[in-house]
């Protein structure tokens, strides 16, 4: 027998915390609670601890990100699923949700709540139980990581101009990222990304990053340059693939179905970057759930790159790096804070043809 999925319900809507919970009530081995505000999900919370938490932002005496804030800094942290009107697609209040810990976002529509609920019953479903599968792999926010000792990079990286870096993150990447890029030097080599994050937040996501970052991170464009001190990151619902043009890479933008369950897909863009780059390229894993990847990284080792997959300890979900090195397509696996290191000493390292 599957164990039993506690789910808390945290919305000061009453028709929300009704609708959620005839919704799911009925659900194999799930077992709901609600709660009007924070406060009052953290005296049921003493009582009987959820597995994941779907919560809402906009609610009287505590906002939600306050709350996501205070679960995150806990021994313990509970999974969280933020399902809010303010959290909708591009939102810097969707963003900030996910760089405080929150594993998914579901964007809820001012009208037609219950509507919406029952037409997303399975994405809630599904969402909750991906969810409450990451608990053990939740870093406590503020807690001090042990981390590897850093070299200061060079001022200035001996790399061709065509080197590229191709990443590719999920659940939890969007923490991942941040530390990968806050760390890299104005001279890194150029960057692509794909992160799963769903259509428009993409954008938001990339201006959080520049704002933080010493290079310039941004949503790609169709026909972008790949370029030392750029990362560009996959837009929500569009295939990326990189491509070279003469002496340099260019990435253009795709339709089309979803590729290993997912778009962006991860070896889309892996795949793509082996065939046009090869041995310059460096490819790195990171958090996620499923295999979206792992078949990429395995082609890029093929043809002659370096492949890098983030370590358990460090992971929100270590699905994507665990199907990865089990293909045997990682050269290394490394703690998220010694990623960016190792892509520099790896970058430093001149191919000469």
């Amino acid at each position: 027998m599957a164990p039993v999925l506690r789910v808390l319900v945290v919305d000061d809507s009453a028709v929300v915390r009704q609708g959620v919970l005839s919704l799911l009530q009925h659900v194999p081995g799930m077992v709901v609670e609600v709660a009007s505000d924070p406060l009052i999900a953290k005296q049921k919370m003493k009582s009987q601890r959820p597995d994941v938490i779907l919560l809402d932002l906009e609610m009287p005496r505590m906002d939600g990100l306050t709350f996501l804030r205070e679960l995150m800094r806990e021994q313990e942290p509970v999974p969280v699923v933020v399902c809010s009107g303010l959290a909708g697609p591009g939102t810097e209040t969707a963003v900030r949700a996910l760089q405080e810990g929150a594993l998914e976002i579901i964007p809820k529509p001012q009208l037609g709540v219950g509507e919406f609920l029952r037409e997303s019953r399975a994405r809630l479903v599904r969402s909750l139980r991906d969810a409450a599968r990451a608990r053990s792999r939740l870093v406590r926010r503020g807690t001090p990581v042990k981390e590897e000792p850093e070299r200061p990079p060079p001022s200035m990286l001996t790399v061709t101009t065509d080197r590229v870096v191709a990443v590719g993150a999920s659940t939890g990447g969007t923490e991942a990222l941040r530390q990968l890029l806050e760390r890299m030097p104005p001279d890194c080599p150029g960057i692509v990304i794909v992160q799963h994050m769903p259509e428009q937040f993409t954008s938001a996501f990339a201006k959080r990053l520049h704002q933080l970052c010493r290079i310039e991170v941004k949503e790609a464009e169709q026909g972008d340059r790949v370029q030392q001190g750029r990362a560009l990151i996959a837009p929500g619902n569009r295939h990326l693939r990189v491509r070279r043009t003469g002496g340099h890479y260019q990435v253009e933008l795709m339709d089309g179905g979803r590729v290993s369950g997912h778009k962006p897909s991860v070896d889309v863009l892996f795949q793509s970057v082996a065939r046009a780059a090869g041995e310059n390229a460096i490819g790195v894993l990171l958090t996620g759930m499923g295999e979206d990847g792992a078949d990429g990284l395995l082609a890029m080792k093929q043809a002659g790159a370096d492949t890098l997959a983030q370590d358990e300890a460090s992971c929100v979900v270590f699905g994507m790096p665990r199907a990865a090195i089990q293909r045997g397509a990682v050269d290394e696996v490394v703690s998220i804070t010694g990623m960016t290191d190792a892509v520099l000493r790896r970058a430093r390292r001149v191919r000469v043809h």
